[in-house]
């Protein structure tokens, strides 16, 4: 016999998170530190207006994707996200596995921005980061003060985010507002800039490879470029509004995050100058600010830096924490990560460990880190592509279906294809956006350590009851999921 559903502890978090709170979520995780670092990389290698089409191309491309979110959300809205969808469609062996490298690529992401804090730091003052070197990794020098500087940034966040979402939140709103005032000022001021040129715009795509290869070499990192706005459902629980809005916050999130980029773009692209572009600079649009506008200028556009770098933390240690505690809520890992603070309501165990996790980073050096954060573009592409199979399965096109949906249907469809797109634009070793050797040396060290903790904890997993799991993820009892699956009307009558 189940057990009834009074039994179930399933935690008790505060459910406090307003819409521009969960929109500020994902805006500011799929913005971070990437559209202020980033375009000079993508116009180098792909000319600025081929790099704006896959950019944009790639914004709709995960809108498809976010349909299917948005849809099971809706009838599923529990912590956890991808890990409660991965286990709706495949169980519990699948979902732990998504959820590893999901985990994980939020992880790298958060990492990555405490260490784009010091990098900002060593262009405005290279004197005061480069001092105390300790060693080289792939070429780049570690120093013990970039080192400190990461690592109090990441305690900071730890903190907030265990004080709760509603100053998480709150905070992460304020930071956005901040982030769009800065990059709106900086656009308007380059048509003034006395570097600004439309000319300086060309080649308009890269010469050598054309168009095709130019947009797709961009197109193939929307994943990573895009990652924040599943944020969402990860806090899901938190809600103190209807999840049916929730496909709505998607959408604004993954627009304005796409404008973001493409403003940043034109920018960085219409004043850098021939001599700025020939001198091959570290960070070309810091350069073409500092050149146009001077130290002012830098200054503004440090403040947007460092708006898209908290951002990027409070979003995904707020939604990698939250993962963790409802694969520990289910048993999937340890319980002991489903912890809640007495007086906060937050997953404080999750939270401490991830940062603990991440504060590992700083000592690797910045190439080292880009190698694994390029492979933990595979893993949110996995989720994706999961998440996108769920909903396809869920979804039904029989009128006489209690789900039915074609148009969820379809998009479920379309977003496990574009998901898959993804994933072969980032595995198969001749494709234009390929990862590196080390980043598939990364990928395997990940996978085998996932398999070694499976392995220790598949009795453990194979031994939790069915019903109870059901309730623990996904807040229903074993035979509602299965009559939503399946769509078992006869034999649900004949239990009753």
């Amino acid at each position: 016999m189940a057990k009834n559903k009074e039994t179930i502890d399933r935690g008790d978090l505060q459910a406090n998170l307003s819409e521009k709170f969960v929109w500020a979520i994902a805006y500011g995780s799929c913005i971070g530190w990437g559209s202020f670092i980033q375009p000079g990389d993508w116009i180098a290698q792909s000319g600025p207006i081929a790099s704006i089409i896959g950019i944009t191309l790639g914004a709709l491309l995960m809108i498809i994707i976010g349909v299917s979110y948005g849809a099971l959300i809706e009838r599923f809205p529990v912590s956890g996200g991808a890990f409660a969808f991965s286990y709706l469609g495949f169980g519990r062996y699948v979902s732990f596995f998504s959820s590893w490298f999901l985990t994980f690529g939020y992880i790298c992401v958060a990492a990555l921005n405490a260490t784009a804090f010091s990098l900002l730091i060593k262009f405005l003052m290279p004197n005061v980061i480069e001092v105390g070197k300790l060693y080289t990794i792939a070429g780049w020098d570690v120093y013990i003060t970039e080192i400190v500087i990461a690592s109090v940034l990441l305690l900071i966040f730890m903190y907030i985010g265990i004080r709760g979402t509603n100053v998480s939140g709150a905070l992460q709103y304020y930071f956005c507002i901040a982030l769009i005032v800065t990059v709106a000022l900086l656009f308007l001021s380059s048509f003034f800039g006395n570097n600004f040129s439309l000319e300086n715009l060309e080649p308009l795509k890269n010469e050598k490879k054309g168009w095709f290869v130019s947009i797709i070499m961009i197109l193939a990192i929307a994943p990573w470029a895009y990652v924040g706005f599943d944020n969402i459902p990860q806090t899901a629980e938190e809600f103190n509004f209807s999840p049916k809005k929730t496909f709505k916050l998607i959408v604004y999130s993954l627009l304005a995050a796409a404008l973001t980029y493409v403003v940043m773009l034109l920018y960085t692209g219409w004043l850098s100058s021939s001599n700025t572009n020939v001198n091959g600079q570290l960070w070309l649009t810091g350069s073409v600010t500092k050149e146009a506008f001077g130290f002012i200028g830098l200054g503004i556009l440090s403040i947007a830096i460092i708006m898209g770098i908290f951002t990027g933390l409070n979003g995904f240690i707020m939604s990698s924490s939250r993962l963790l505690f409802s694969m520990g809520r289910s048993g999937i890992v340890p319980k002991v990560f489903s912890k809640t603070h007495p007086k906060y309501k937050t997953p404080y165990v999750a939270i401490i460990f991830l940062v603990s996790l991440t504060l590992i980073a700083p000592w690797l050096g910045r190439t080292a880190l880009t190698w694994i954060v390029d492979m933990s573009s595979t893993g949110v592409s996995i989720a994706y592509f999961v998440t996108c199979l769920a909903a396809m399965k869920l979804f039904s096109y029989d009128k006489a279906s209690a789900t039915y949906s074609p148009v969820y249907k379809t998009f479920g469809i379309l977003g496990a294809i574009v998901s898959f797109i993804f994933l072969l634009l980032l595995l198969i070793p001749f494709s234009p956006a390929g990862l590196s050797l080390p980043s598939y040396i990364a990928l395997g060290g990940w996978l085998l350590l996932g398999l070694i903790i499976f392995a220790f904890r598949y009795t453990k997993i194979k031994a939790i009851d069915e019903d109870q799991l059901s309730r623990l993820i996904l807040n229903r009892s074993e035979q509602e999921t299965e009559a939503m699956i399946h769509d078992d009307k006869a034999n649900q009558s004949n239990d009753k």
